[in-house]
């Protein structure tokens, strides 16, 4: 197997393990409070980071000496799991993972304050698109816009913020340093207000908690992979396999089936951000946020 097939092999096991991981947190966030969810997922990924670390060069890639700009890396990536978690169980998984993928946007239309870079004009053009997708599925109507898609939209300006301190920072920090206090700081968060959200978990619940850690360390390892093993410009367009999961587990689970807004939506956002990878060679950044 060439290695550019690998790549997109591992990139499709890595969005496998996205989805089903929003899926558990969705399935869970029927019970508990979104800081529960984030604090066990935290609480197992943490180990498993420090284990990839180890295995990867040893506990010494976990070092820094910008703990200020991980500490606001953390405090957003909180947010964004926050806000994405309180999304998907307000809406169908297939309509908040669309919505999600307007993360791209977000990132192109933010990098000309915060990182002074140029847009071209079909970057431009092409975001106009992805939010007109974006209106298509929300439709905003006298009542406004939904709670559970604020909250998407919300996670989705929150992890542009993530991945423009990624391009800013990421080539003076060792990935697994990225990724652990990226972990740690919404571990202490969602500990400290635990107590006042906590809701014993039910017998069923202990396994999906693990496989929610489980399976977002393994979405992180895999997409890394996935980007040794080829291009990003071929790996990462693949990330939009994502969308074909959340329908597929949406119906099978909660018995959603997406409506035409919500097809030609996700359409228009998928197509925009593919055009943005192309035009601006942007695509190995993860494209979107995830519970």
């Amino acid at each position: 197997m060439g290695s550019s097939f690998k790549g997109i092999g591992f990139m499709c096991l890595g969005v496998l393990c996205l989805a089903l991981g929003d899926a558990i947190s969705k399935w869970l966030g029927e019970v508990h409070s979104p800081l529960q969810i984030i604090f066990f997922r935290t609480l197992v990924s943490l180990p498993l980071i420090m284990l990839l670390a180890h295995q990867g060069g040893g506990l010494r890639t976990l070092s820094t000496r910008r703990p200020g700009v991980h500490l606001i890396r953390g405090l957003i990536y909180t947010g964004t799991m926050g806000c994405f978690v309180l999304g998907l169980t307000m809406m169908p998984l297939a309509e908040g993972t669309a919505i999600a993928f307007a993360a791209p946007l977000f990132v192109s239309l933010l990098s000309v304050p915060l990182l002074g870079e140029r847009v071209s004009v079909p970057v431009v053009l092409a975001s106009l698109v992805g939010f007109a997708g974006v209106l298509v599925i929300v439709r905003p109507g006298s009542e406004g816009i939904s709670l559970g898609a604020l909250s998407m939209l919300g996670a989705a300006v929150f992890y542009a913020l993530m991945m423009i301190t990624a391009r800013r920072y990421g080539a003076r920090e060792h990935l697994w340093a990225m990724v652990f206090y990226m972990t740690l700081v919404p571990f202490v968060v969602t500990g400290v207000a635990l107590p006042l959200v906590w809701q014993a978990p039910a017998l069923e619940h202990w396994p999906a908690f693990l496989m929610s850690g489980v399976l977002g360390v393994g979405a992180t390892a895999f997409i890394t992979l996935a980007f040794r093993h080829a291009p990003a410009a071929i790996a990462a367009p693949f990330d939009y396999t994502a969308m074909l999961w959340a329908v597929l587990l949406g119906w099978m689970i909660w018995d959603e089936v997406p409506d035409l807004g919500v097809l030609i939506g996700g359409t228009l956002i998928i197509a925009s951000g593919l055009a943005i990878a192309y035009q601006e060679g942007r695509t190995s950044l993860k494209r979107r946020p995830s519970a």
